[in-house]
């Protein structure tokens, strides 16, 4: 590029992934990108990442908007998400009911604080990542009701309903065959920044409600799937990815520690992206599944 050539100008794709309560890591990271001036051009959200870029994608990345999307996170209780219907509960064992959990809460939360009642009124394009429950395809949601598409991409099988939308039944993007990064090339980005929720690597024990068992195992999946796609270099198109907090130990069903992860995928951003980590190699290297052995050995 000689002096006077204008430098490339990039489309940039935000990929926020899923992660139950951990997704309250991603406004840190958030705040942290919006600081160093790298602002989204497109928003792709799966599950938690979805009310995230739900909201960026209706209310901007100002101070003001990620301050309020933090006081959403510390507010937030897990009955919000999951509240518990003695009735609901008794049909889901009975076969009568698809999920344990009644899905309108999460919908209605989400569009609520969001602002916006149709995907395609967002000021920045945001799409949501669901799975076709009958076939196993990733489907991209990115235009209708924001309700029903947040009800979607979260719907955990068997503890959330799944949504009939547009003559498919959609359960949670967690379980579809692509992360999110594949579908923001597509898009047209040329720039791809990943803000993986994270899996609490440093737990002692599995969590113990059903809940907390069946987040923290898409927690698993959905790093699992980002590893392959951010393994596989497009040309033209560079990816950078924020790791998630390390050693982590709050499980993905535990909705009291929000204030914490916010802090913590602050600080830990901010210094990631003023050290370069955007910009290097292999970042699948930084979400190899691994644990902290403080536990198995001196328990023997």
């Amino acid at each position: 590029m000689t002096s006077g050539d204008a430098p490339p100008v990039h489309t940039t794709a935000f990929v926020l992934s899923g992660g139950g309560s951990l997704g309250a890591v991603q406004v840190g990271m958030l705040q942290a990108l919006a600081a160093a001036g790298i602002e989204p051009d497109l928003l792709i959200g799966t599950s938690a990442g979805g009310l995230n870029a739900t909201w960026v994608g209706a209310r901007g990345t100002s101070p003001q908007s990620l301050d309020e999307l933090a006081r959403v996170w510390t507010g937030l209780h897990r009955r919000d998400v999951f509240p518990f219907r003695p009735l609901q509960v008794l049909g889901a064992l009975l076969g009568r009911r698809r999920g344990l959990f009644p899905g309108e809460a999460l919908g209605d939360l989400v569009e609520e604080r969001a602002g916006i009642q149709d995907l395609g009124q967002a000021r920045i394009p945001v799409h949501l990542l669901a799975t076709d429950l009958l076939t196993g395809s990733d489907v991209l949601l990115s235009s209708g009701p924001v309700r029903a598409a947040a009800r979607a991409t979260a719907a955990i099988p068997g503890v959330l309903p799944p949504v009939h939308l547009d003559g498919r039944w959609l359960v949670d993007g967690a379980i579809a065959t692509r992360a999110g990064v594949s579908h923001a090339v597509e898009l047209g980005a040329t720039r791809v920044v990943v803000l993986p929720a994270g899996v609490p690597c440093a737990i002692d024990e599995p969590p113990r409600s059903a809940i907390g068992m069946a987040v923290h195992a898409l927690s698993l999946l959905i790093e699992q799937q980002l590893v392959i796609e951010v393994s596989q270099p497009v040309e033209g198109v560079d990816v950078g990815l924020l790791p998630p907090p390390c050693p982590l130990s709050v499980s993905p069903g535990d909705f009291s520690r929000a204030a914490e992860l916010i802090e913590h995928g602050h600080a830990d951003a901010a210094a990631w992206i003023a050290d370069g980590g955007l910009e290097r190699p292999d970042p699948a290297r930084y979400l190899a599944p691994h644990r902290h052995a403080h536990d198995v050995h001196r328990r023997r």
